[in-house]
């Protein structure tokens, strides 16, 4: 009888003493249990999903990059790749280019020359946009330069199905017009060229966006 008295006292501290940890350290555990990694590089202080994670579809608006096997959905700094029906979260090749830079990025001068960073991924400037490239040697000793004041965001646009179509038709077409809008010239180095060209080809599906 005192053995089961003192294992159910146990029980209740370890409960109490449970319970009473701090809430970040919970949120932590819980982050990293869906498999998210924190990017305190420069300071950039983000969460992303780990590389090797699979979701079961992208982000709503993600870019499509490239073709066929090289194909890559870019959405939040965040890179997938078609992992069987679903999207595996995988790292991109250098040289891949980007039209847009992630919404959160960092801002880094080496050599004399800008780079940008965000979720372990190094860019540069290309007239086409943005190319993926090899960590340079002076990384360690980046400056980073103070960010800009953000542009005001812009709404989602609001799009109407004016043929009828259903929710998959819509995220089919709207992926397939933003790959579309890439091929565009100026598109993949201005974003106001890249949301117009998207605009347009839905419109040419059946679609009106406000």
């Amino acid at each position: 009888m005192k053995t089961l008295l003192h294992s159910s006292a146990a029980a209740l501290l370890a409960l109490s003493a449970a319970l009473a940890a701090p809430l970040a350290h919970a949120d932590v555990h819980g982050r990293v249990s869906i498999g998210m990694v924190f990017d305190n590089r420069y300071h950039h202080d983000h969460y992303y999903p780990a590389p090797g994670y699979v979701a079961p579809y992208v982000p709503r608006g993600a870019v499509i990059v490239g073709a066929g096997p090289g194909r890559y959905w870019f959405h939040g700094g965040v890179w997938y790749q078609p992992y069987g029906p679903r999207y595996r979260v995988v790292a991109p090749p250098f040289g891949v280019v980007i039209p847009l830079l992630p919404p959160s990025y960092v801002t880094l001068t080496l050599g004399g020359l800008p780079y940008y960073y965000a979720n372990g991924v190094y860019y540069r400037p290309v007239p086409e946009g943005y190319v993926v490239t090899a960590p340079p040697p002076e990384a360690a000793t980046a400056q980073v330069m103070p960010a800009p004041p953000p542009p005001a965001p812009k709404a989602e646009p609001i799009i109407y199905p004016r043929n009828g179509q259903t929710t998959e038709q819509l995220e089919n077409d709207r992926r397939d017009c933003n790959r579309w809008a890439t091929t565009q010239p100026n598109a993949q180095a201005d974003s106001s060229v890249f949301n117009r060209a998207v605009e347009a080809c839905m419109y040419g599906r059946g679609y009106t966006m406000k």
